[in-house]
């Protein structure tokens, strides 16, 4: 059966992968919980016991190292004197391995041969210790030789058979195991629970993902905690409130983009149609027709022109990056606006710092200080000012455009970057503005990674400020 896409099934969930996780980790945990004490105790436990073992063995086999005879009466009087009672078998030997003294309770073997292998080796000089756990007791065997004279004249065999520190080890493990087992019971029932929440949250942001991608811009998700996922949670909620505000400006734009052609568009089809349907029509009104005419086409392909402008700044496609000197785009901008600065009546000054360099396109250079200073002189009054100031401020290239103009009012300074938005619709639209070159400028100098701000002139008038980034000039070929 085919899963839809976005819908998971319990198999393959993050809880499931979680728990599965959660329980090798606790079953590892449980594991060497049970083993790792008990073998330490046991190692413990065989280590005391060879030490033992062997310092009584030495005790034994330096008492029975005597310029005299082995012999089951000298050997006996001698064991006499040492304390055995810990031991369960001592066998002493003489050189030919035949049993000199047993302590065994049911088959003593005095005067046959012992047949251990601790004691063949032994009679060899060699020191021999053997330790054995069953579950049930430690077995603990120790063999070493008697000398005399550098001699090896018999041999000491101590066999101990321990229930009691076996016992105690089984005791251990078993209240290990409860304990683990109680552990893990209280663990899991946790992570049951843990992962349940974690997962729920998971699912909730999945969930809310696939609302928001549907087109549900409204969708927000409910923040608790203060963990990583609900700074996740915080994040989804800001970048849905982008999406939802990115999207109405993208229908804003689409909306104010159709009425700025078609208005234009509608122009053209009225006075053409005029003109069409006028059979007595003067050759004066059909002049002034079609220089309308002329002027909506020219405002439809300025409109036109800076839509296209702008989707190739979106793209960021196309534009050729160089060393550019902001003071010869300046003066070039300067050239061209001072015709419209005079036939408004305005001054246009300049002060113009050598030496300010950038790394980028030159048309958007000019763009970006054509369309300021241009809005400088647009929005202006008779005998105002205009004022371009370009100057090197530690890394960064400044370029100021300041007017004596009309303003911006304060409750409008947040959208004037805005696309096709106009503080004063009425006086934009005698002026030719369409709401769009604010935003060409913006886009332009985010392209060259630097920054723009406005500020109001103390005595009326707007101030814009666009720092770049600066490239050294003339001799110096590294960028600052």
């Amino acid at each position: 059966m085919k899963r839809l896409p976005g819908v998971s099934t319990f198999t393959n969930s993050v809880q499931l992968k979680f728990a599965v996780t959660f329980l090798v980790l606790i079953a590892g945990l449980m594991v060497m919980l049970n083993s790792y004490p008990t073998i330490v105790s046991r190692d413990l436990v065989f280590a005391s016991k060879q030490t033992s073992l062997q310092n009584q063995a030495g005790v034994m086999s330096s008492a029975l190292s005597t310029p005299d005879e082995l012999t089951s009466d000298t050997v006996l009087e001698v064991m006499g004197l040492l304390d055995l009672r810990s031991l369960t078998r001592v066998v002493v030997t003489d050189e030919n391995a035949r049993i000199l003294y047993d302590t065994a309770q049911l088959d003593p073997g005095v005067g046959r041969y012992a047949l251990f292998s601790e004691i063949s080796r032994a009679l060899k000089g060699k020191i021999v210790c053997y330790s054995v756990y069953d579950g049930k007791a430690f077995m603990t065997s120790e063999a070493m030789p008697i000398r005399n004279g550098g001699l090896t004249v018999g041999a000491v065999y101590l066999y101990e058979y321990d229930a009691a520190q076996a016992e105690l080890i089984t005791n251990i493990q078993t209240n290990l195991r409860n304990i683990t087992l109680i552990l893990g019971i209280i663990s899991i029932i946790l992570m049951f629970i843990f992962s349940r929440a974690l997962t729920l949250r998971i699912t909730e942001l999945a969930r809310a993902t696939k609302i928001v991608s549907e087109g549900n811009y409204e969708y927000r998700i409910k923040i608790s905690g203060s963990d990583e996922l609900s700074d996740l949670g915080s994040e989804f909620n800001n970048l849905t409130q982008r999406l939802k505000d990115t999207e109405e400006l993208r229908r804003r734009f689409v909306s104010d983009a159709s009425h700025e052609l078609k208005t234009p568009l509608a122009s053209i089809r009225l006075l053409s149609d005029s003109i069409v349907n006028s059979e007595n029509m003067d050759i004066v009104t059909m002049r002034e027709f079609v220089t309308d005419i002329g002027n909506e086409a020219e405002r439809l392909q300025r409109t036109t022109e800076k839509l296209l402008s702008l989707s190739k700044m979106d793209s960021g496609i196309g534009f050729m990056r160089e060393k550019i000197d902001l003071k010869h785009v300046a003066e070039k901008t300067l050239h061209l606006l001072s015709p419209l600065a005079k036939e408004n009546r305005l001054t246009l000054s300049a002060e113009l710092q050598r030496g300010c360099c950038i790394y980028g396109n030159e048309d958007l250079i000019y763009r970006i200080i054509f369309n300021l200073a241009e809005n400088g002189i647009k929005y202006n009054m008779p005998g105002g000012q205009v004022k371009i100031l370009l100057f090197r401020e530690e890394k960064s290239v400044v370029l100021v455009v300041e007017d004596t103009g009309i303003g911006i009012p304060e409750e409008d300074v947040p959208h004037i970057f805005s696309r096709f938005y106009r503080v004063d619709k009425a006086r934009s639209s005698d002026a030719g503005g369409s709401g769009l070159g604010l935003s060409i400028v913006y886009d332009a100098v985010m392209l060259h990674n630097g920054s723009i701000c406005f500020e109001k002139r103390e005595n009326g008038g707007s101030r814009f400020i666009v720092k770049f980034p600066a490239y050294l000039c003339s001799d110096e070929e590294k960028t600052v």
